[in-house]
């Protein structure tokens, strides 16, 4: 047990500071956060990636001059602040290094254009308006003036929606499928431009939402889309390697 910060008279030790980031629920997604990691730089050694000393000194100097280390007297001041040794600083910078260039094998602009190609349904894109109110008998009457007058879709959410979209007449903006909950998404998606939908109880029964298609986008490969596309083969890359690992929490 190491001590790590006193406090007046009181001594917080390492145990003592993951108990508390335990308990205000920090310390899962941090211990995530290292297990997936780690996981990319046994993946990146297993396919033969190397990382030569030229690679890992230059990255090495260019974090310390980032954080203003000019001379080598201010490192070892850095390290020896951090109760760090050089080698687990080497360690550390090798690490990074695997880290990058599994993700740059994985995430680069051809297996982009890829996943693309196979899943392009999956990153169309919808722009909509809702109305949220608490009462299902309100939900009921507003649907039913809408189906006669739906030009006053942006009318009655200023009036009567208990959203923060209501200043903005309603407007949710441009969402990708799954940013809805599964059982309206489906209908919402294949609405038609202008159609009336719901209302949709929330989960928990507390609140009755009413939606409106203002726009469809086919999905096309533009910058937002790959950073999704990104995101969502970094994600399944690493849930399968959480699969054929075997991680336990001690």
């Amino acid at each position: 047990m190491t001590d790590l910060v006193r406090i007046n008279d009181e001594i917080v030790s390492t145990e003592g500071f993951i108990k508390i980031l335990k308990l205000n629920g920090r310390f899962d997604s941090l211990l995530d956060e290292l297990a997936r990691d780690k996981l990319a730089v046994h993946a990146a050694k297993k396919l033969g990636i190397t990382i030569t000393p030229q690679a890992a000194q230059e990255r090495a100097d260019q974090l310390r001059r980032v954080r203003g280390l000019h001379r080598a007297a201010d490192m070892n001041r850095y390290l020896q602040a951090l109760k760090v040794t050089v080698q687990d600083y080497e360690n550390f910078i090798v690490e990074m290094l695997y880290y990058e260039k599994m993700m740059d094998r994985l995430l680069n602009d051809q297996e982009v254009e890829k996943y693309f190609r196979a899943n392009s349904p999956r990153f169309d894109s919808i722009e909509v308006s809702h109305i949220l109110v608490e009462s299902p008998g309100m939900a009921k009457e507003i649907v039913a003036i809408l189906e006669d007058e739906p030009q006053r879709f942006a009318e009655l959410a200023r009036e009567h929606s208990v959203a923060d979209t209501r200043e903005q007449s309603g407007r949710i903006g441009r969402i990708m499928r799954g940013s809805l909950q599964s059982d309206m998404e489906a209908k919402v998606f294949h609405a038609k431009i202008g159609d009336i939908l719901g209302p949709f109880p929330s989960p928990d029964g507390s609140c009755f939402e009413i939606f409106t298609v203002n726009a469809k986008h086919p999905a096309a490969l533009d910058d937002e889309v790959k950073a999704e596309i990104r995101r969502v083969i970094k994600d399944e890359w690493l849930a399968a390697r959480i699969r054929e690992n075997t991680i336990q929490t001690l």
